[in-house]
């Protein structure tokens, strides 16, 4: 592969541009002609893609080849057209996951997923399809922040040869410099081009229902004097729990917004609504507005008969067509993909005046407009209500300013029910997001490294992804921070000296369960006491005078005390109260409860010569005199000769016994050397806090394992899974076998799922349109709650994907022992509309079938396609399957699946444009 460039065979943009280059251009330009890659950061519509034509150019000169890479068909469809205007039709070819045109061609456009493909196909040797490749253009590579697919750019530029320059255009994100450093660790020398500059200025208002107003100061740093913070009428904060969020002012009609753009001569306007039915109802909602003059009705009026006359079946009903002769229209997901490319090229030429689109349009579609109007600031998700980030605001106001046709560029931001001016202030204020890892090892790239690779080898490819990077960066930090609370435990380890911390955690123990038992002995006492209360109320009701008892009562300050009763009185119940004297000369009147002792067995003492005082209350209580002295030393006496402070309840059987068994751990706790250390609650303190740093510990070091090697276990874990399903053998278990060979040429959410679907005989029996069914089923997600298909699902389908569910239910097994997430798709639901579509159905018999969008049955189809077009290039699939998977995809691949320059494209491909393999 020959080397990038030298600086003397350097272009000079002057000979190829008609107009002076930006600054941060020329730098690229000169990056590219020392030999390096470059990274270009700068502002959508600012011009980038300029970089990319200049190494088009370049290598055209040098008799060299480049691949322009973008994240998503509809983009490297507009891509091939933008080109063939401008290097000739015979320059530019296309590749996608099903179409192979001009594949030969010095410039060759095409997804990134498939560029990656491409490099893992390489493993087969043979064609090197990187042969003559002075440049890669990667288009829109902050796609890398995609959550599903941002995994294919680090792929891409990990396994990217060295000697291939990378043009990597990315909008503006806060880490370009990490992106940077990252693509020179991993590929090469890079430099890193960053500009804020916009061409066209933007001026940011907002849109109440009041009128519209400038948002921003002059200097663009905070919210423009005249705007007026919105507050909550006093009274409107109702306390509690769940109160809602006190409602905004009132959200503009959307027909107000448009007539006051209108007004200021501020269309074409692209107006964002986060969601498709938004979008339709926007269209509605303009009524019969004309926005377009009769000149410009009429030229859109031709073009939309040519567009009828070609593809009557993709004319979009509803009243779409009649509206978009008065310049309005609708851009989203669901609407088909030849509408929507209808839409884009009238817009283009300014014939389009309002397109209410979803977000996706801001997604590096060549569509840019005078104005772009953002209607929330929020947006519903999978994982539910969320502001917008800095990032996506900035990629749809980056959409407003046209090159050469404005001099300033509007972005209008709608009050709404959620948010007003403040958060629309701190949205046009915030810095870009930055890129972030979603790099995912997956079982192709498994298969793909070990065929090529030994383990060390496929180890060091897979920590070359940025996400290790990233994780590198924040390393030495959190190593140090570990070190840090090492040294933090071995301080306190030094200073407790020599304590030994296993009798002192002995100790604790032995502890602990004193408590225990001490509570347990309360519980039995209570038990005890409840039961005894009762049978001695009984009792005293027959005591007579001079009985010897023990009474235990608040007056008595908790002790047991030996008495004698001298009277019963009569109380407010059934039982009497009781008029005692006691040891030391107290007279008290208490109730029967109060006794916890009754001394039967002991001979009753004399007091019917001891005047007794008046006492009426309960509780009551007054100190004797010498008149009652001797009748207190009597009792003392009789105290002194017999036990008179035990309970009566502490004496049941098992109140003894467990006293006991306290008693004796008191005991041994007090032989316990740790019992005669210094000050033991210090001593906890500082062995707790010891275990609190190693927790943290092992905590910080078991997330900066998981940080660090989480794609290698992935990656191990995988291998587990795919030697359980026969993928790999060998002495060391690491050879792809067929199947892995197999699974490794499939492309998919999960391709060790649809290789074994394939390779297990289950589908071999079915006619095309029933494996086109089967195919659907298995390779496609349709998340709508509201799904419904008026086709049923053809007998044969549904039973050779019964006969699959006992594979799948292994696969989720085995996935799940092994801690890896990969779906498993199985959407039975509309394998009779796939059927109807592939033996022939009319596209408007298959729509009026479906509760889907148009655009959404499409993408189905496509996907569909796309694991057909695979099949015949399989190594470990039978020839019957491979010809139905050639029919099949024949049958469901015509307009409007397939795209007018599919149709007029002859199928001159001899090799899978999925991987690029050539045809097993």
């Amino acid at each position: 592969m020959p080397q990038s460039a030298p600086v003397s065979a350097a272009l000079d943009p002057a000979a190829i541009f008609p107009f002076p280059l930006d600054d941060f251009q020329l730098e690229a330009i000169d990056a590219l002609n020392q030999g390096h890659s470059v990274v270009v950061s700068a502002p959508t519509g600012s011009g980038k893609t300029l970089v990319g034509e200049y190494a088009i150019y370049r290598a055209l000169a040098h008799g060299q080849k480049v691949f322009y890479t973008t994240p998503l068909k509809a983009l490297s469809n507009q891509k091939l057209r933008d080109f063939r205007a401008q290097f000739g039709a015979d320059k530019v070819g296309l590749l996608t996951g099903d179409l192979s045109l001009n594949r030969e061609a010095q410039v060759v456009v095409m997804t990134t997923e498939i560029f990656r493909n491409m490099l893992y196909a390489e493993v087969d040797g043979g064609d090197d399809p990187l042969e003559g490749v002075e440049a890669v253009v990667l288009d829109e590579c902050h796609y890398m922040n995609d959550s599903q697919r941002g995994t294919v750019w680090e792929e891409s530029i990990i396994h990217c040869p060295p000697p291939v320059q990378l043009v990597a255009l990315s909008a503006t994100v806060a880490n370009a410099g990490q992106l940077t450093d990252w693509i020179e660790r991993v590929h090469g020398p890079t430099r890193l081009v960053f500009s804020d500059h916009r061409p066209v200025p933007l001026a940011f208002s907002f849109c109440s229902a009041k009128g519209l107003h400038p948002l921003l100061n002059e200097e663009g740093t905070g919210l423009h004097p005249n705007c007026k913070v919105w507050r909550a009428p006093k009274g409107s904060h109702r306390k509690g729990p769940k109160t809602p969020k006190p409602p905004q002012p009132e959200a503009p009609p959307l027909g107000f917004v448009v007539a006051q753009m209108a007004e200021r001569e501020m269309l074409p306007a692209i107006y964002f609504i986060f969601s498709r039915r938004g979008c339709d109802k926007g269209v509605k909602e303009l009524g019969k507005a004309n926005l377009v003059t009769p000149a410009e009705q009429a030229r859109i009026k031709a073009r939309l008969d040519a567009f009828v006359a070609a593809t009557p079946e993709a004319v979009r009903e509803g009243g779409h067509a009649e509206a978009l002769l008065r310049g309005i229209a609708a851009h989203h997901a669901g609407v088909l993909p030849a509408w929507k490319e209808l839409i884009e090229e009238l817009f283009q030429q300014g014939l389009i005046k309002v397109v209410f689109a979803t977000e996706t349009l801001a997604a590096g579609i060549n569509m840019p407009a005078r104005t772009t109007v953002i209607s929330a600031l929020s947006k519903r998700t999978e994982r539910g209500h969320r502001a917008l980030m800095g990032s996506e605001f900035l990629q749809m106001a980056g959409r407003a300013g046209r090159r050469g046709l404005d001099s300033q560029g509007y972005v209008v931001t709608v009050q709404s029910r959620f948010e007003g001016v403040r958060e629309a202030g701190q949205l046009a204020t915030a810095p870009a997001d930055p890129l972030v890892s979603h790099f995912t090892p997956s079982y192709g790239m498994v298969l793909n490294l070990l065929q090529r690779y030994d383990l060390a080898k496929a180890k060091e490819l897979v920590e070359r992804s940025f996400g290790r990077y990233l994780a590198t960066l924040d390393l030495a930090e959190d190593e140090a921070r570990i070190a840090q609370l090492m040294q933090q435990l071995e301080g306190l380890e030094d200073g407790s000296g020599e304590v030994p911390w296993d009798d002192f955690e002995d100790y604790e123990k032995q502890r602990g369960h004193l408590r225990e038992e001490r509570r347990i002995l309360r519980i039995l006492q209570q038990q005890a006491e409840e039961t005894l209360a009762h049978e001695l109320t009984l009792a005293l009701q027959f005591a007579s005078e001079g009985t010897l008892v023990s009474l235990k009562a608040p007056q008595l300050r908790g002790r047991v005390t030996p008495a004698v009763i001298v009277e019963k009185v009569k109380g407010p119940g059934q039982f009497p109260l009781l008029l005692c004297l006691t040891d030391d000369n107290v007279w008290l009147l208490l109730p029967c409860g109060a006794v916890v002792a009754l001394h039967a067995e002991l001979s009753c003492l004399q007091v019917g010569q001891v005047e007794a005082p008046e006492l009426r209350h309960a509780g009551e209580l007054r100190h004797g005199d010498q008149a009652s002295g001797g009748l207190a030393l009597a009792v003392a006496h009789m105290a002194s000769r017999h036990d008179m402070v035990t309970p009566q309840y502490d004496l049941a059987g098992e109140v003894q016994a467990h006293a006991q068994l306290v008693h004796d751990l008191e005991e041994q706790l007090e032989l316990h050397p740790a019992h005669r250390w210094g000050d033991r609650r210090q001593l906890k303190k500082h062995r707790r806090r010891m275990e609190e740093l190693q927790l943290e510990i092992d905590e910080r070091q078991r997330l900066l394992h998981f940080r660090s090697n989480r794609h290698w276990d992935t990656f191990l874990a995988l291998i587990e899974v795919l030697r359980f399903f026969g993928a790999l053998a060998g002495a060391d278990g690491l050879e792809p076998t067929e199947v892995g060979r197999t699974v490794a040429a499939l492309r998919g959410d999960n391709e060790l799922w649809l290789g074994l679907a394939l390779m297990s005989g289950h589908l071999d029996e079915l006619d095309p349109p029933q494996l086109a069914a089967v195919f659907e089923a298995i390779s496609t997600e349709v998340n709508r709650p509201d799904l419904w298909c008026g086709y049923p699902p053809p007998p044969a389908a549904e039973e050779a994907l019964h006969d699959l569910r006992g594979l799948r239910r292994e696969l989720e097994r085995q996935q799940e022992r092994a801690k890896v997430t990969f779906p498993l798709w199985w959407e039975p639901e509309l394998t009779g509309l796939v059927h109807a579509w592939a033996k022939g159905a009319s596209w408007s018999d298959v729509i009026a079938n479906t509760s889907l969008d148009e655009g959404d049955v499409v993408r189905i189809l496509r996907r569909t396609v796309d694991l057909l077009a695979q099949v015949p290039y399989c190594e470990a699939i039978s020839e019957q399957l491979r010809t139905k998977a050639r029919a099949a995809l024949k049958a469901i691949n015509r307009f409007p699946v397939c795209e007018i320059e599919d149709l007029l494209a002859s199928g001159n491909g001899q090799l899978d444009p999925a991987t690029e393999r050539p045809q097993a």
